[in-house]
């Protein structure tokens, strides 16, 4: 067997066993075999957000939590897009430069519709 293989092979082998390992402690001295296997009434209630729920579940909310949340997704993954990109700045042609250019650009005019369409104000 090639030495890298080895190495890889007992680092797999070693992480397989003690993730066994820690599952069969778990597994052991878990609240199941220790006492009452049946949870009580507070252990069973439903709990969010620090509060008890109220109202029906299926009534309408405001799209706004919607789109922010959809807004921060997008500026997330620009960053993730973004930050290797710049690591390698000095490496890459002008064809790469442009492409993340024109990323950003489609990017800052979703950022401008939403702007303009009332998408970033608080009511």
């Amino acid at each position: 067997m090639n030495p890298e293989f080895k190495t890889i092979f007992y680092s797999t082998l070693l992480g397989v066993g003690i993730i066994l390992l820690l599952v069969s402690i778990s597994f052991a001295l878990g609240n199941s075999r220790i006492g009452s296997t049946r949870p009580d009434s507070e252990k069973s209630s439903i709990y969010e957000c620090g509060f008890d729920p109220f109202g029906k579940i299926r009534t309408p909310f405001a799209i706004k939590f919607v789109l922010v949340g959809i807004l921060f997704m997008i500026f997330d993954i620009e960053v993730s897009f973004l930050f290797p990109w710049s690591i390698v700045f000095n490496q890459l042609n002008l064809f790469s430069f442009w492409v993340v250019y024109t990323f950003l650009v489609i990017l800052s005019l979703g950022l401008a519709y939403e702007w303009l369409k009332g998408g970033l104000e608080w009511d």
